[in-house]
């Protein structure tokens, strides 16, 4: 038996109509556009491969520096470069493909013609790409002075476009930078959205005291790690205590199998890790192996007996 799935404990998991044999997955953004991972992950053994995200088009990113070590974590402003939608799909889904991962390819846009149109553009992929994660509340392009996640409005306008484009399932990863996430949440929900990332990166800046200028390239940028981790269990509980039928996604500072179970007490159907793999390319196989053997010293025999266990 694999060393992932301890004796007794079924990890078997759902979001929305997609059956992931484990509910952890690597984070968009932290795992690049393909196989990186491989000569650390066995890619087949997870949730999920969760693609950095993409636009219809290649894009430069934003400029260097683009990352920062926090704290408590790591202040990013890699502005969403990329190969683009066609690149991708020949030269790095076929080593995914081939490494046999279950892949959720996600998408970016600045109008919502450019998210339909990288929905679309995936329409034809195979049945391996088993939903697409629609990015609307990356901070790190124009400054994060647009975020289709803060509008309601504009956040079901872009899901409805991608859902009738897609031809798959479309989960909106959406932002902790609103207080308004729960009715974002909902009016994608009503758009056609099968489940809901929680959530994207905080808002941040950090200023060089000598140049008395922002250390990064881009400006501000967003803050991942565990300084997020207690927002984004408070972001799923809050979601699902208001949305309970909703699926949800969990990613924010998840480095153990304990932080996993803590998403999923929240509220969450599965999760994904990411800041921890820039420490550790491991991390999210770790993060895997201990939620098992959590589960079984715990006496629990199947992992969706913890979602939403945090609820009355």
């Amino acid at each position: 038996m694999s060393r992932h799935r301890p004796s007794g404990v079924d990890l078997r998991t759902r979001v929305g109509s997609v059956g992931l044999a484990n509910p952890v997955a690597t984070a968009s953004g932290t795992a690049g556009h393909g196989v990186e991972l491989a000569d650390f992950v066995d890619l087949a053994s997870l949730g999920a491969v969760v693609v950095k995200s993409l636009s219809v088009d290649p894009w430069p990113g934003n400029p260097a520096p683009r990352v920062h070590a926090t704290t408590a974590g790591m202040l990013n402003s890699v502005g969403l470069q990329g190969p683009g939608v066609a690149a991708w799909l020949a030269e790095d889904l076929p080593a995914l493909l081939a490494a046999d991962a279950t892949v959720v390819a996600s998408i970016w846009g600045r109008t919502v013609e450019e998210y339909a149109a990288a929905a679309a553009a995936l329409a034809g992929c195979p049945p391996q790409v088993v939903a697409v994660e629609v990015n609307l509340s990356c901070p790190n392009l124009d400054g994060g002075s647009h975020l289709f996640a803060h509008d309601p409005t504009a956040a079901a306008e872009v899901v409805a476009a991608c859902v009738v484009a897609a031809g798959r399932p479309c989960w909106a990863k959406l932002s902790p930078n609103t207080d308004r996430l729960v009715e974002v949440a909902g009016a994608v929900a009503d758009s056609g959205a099968e489940a809901v990332t929680l959530v994207n990166t905080l808002l941040g800046l950090v200023l060089d005291t000598e140049t008395r200028r922002p250390v990064l390239g881009g400006g501000g940028g967003g803050l991942s790690g565990p300084a997020i981790h207690p927002v984004a269990i408070r972001a799923v509980h809050t979601v699902h205590a208001a949305l309970p039928e909703l699926p949800i996604v969990g990613v924010g500072g998840i480095a153990s199998g304990g932080d996993a179970v803590e998403f999923l007490l929240a509220g969450a159907s599965a999760v994904q890790v990411g800041t921890a793999t820039f420490a550790d390319p491991r991390a999210v196989q770790r993060v895997l192996t201990e939620l098992g053997s959590w589960c079984a010293d715990h006496g629990v025999a199947t992992v969706t007996e913890l979602i939403g266990g945090a609820h009355g």
